[in-house]
């Protein structure tokens, strides 16, 4: 039950990573420009908005991190 849980919440850590790195605006502006997040070169990274994503996708990617280590001492 509990590997379980641990699959559960490392699959959807995924997704979620996937789609985070995806918003994140990088030379071409990315997804995030689709959905009005164009600010110019100028403002690249120093919004409010562009920070709480980046912290947002690392505790996403320590997530799935911690998951994936614990689902193998799990499994061993």
């Amino acid at each position: 039950m509990f590997t379980w849980a641990i699959i559960a919440i490392e699959t959807v850590s995924a997704v979620a990573l996937i789609f985070l790195v995806l918003l994140h605006s990088g030379r071409g502006g990315g997804i995030s420009d689709l959905m009005g997040g164009s600010m110019g070169a100028a403002a690249t990274g120093s919004t409010v908005v562009e920070r709480n994503l980046d912290r947002i996708t690392i505790a996403v990617a320590l997530l799935f991190t911690f998951c994936t280590l614990a689902l193998d001492l799990r499994l061993q």
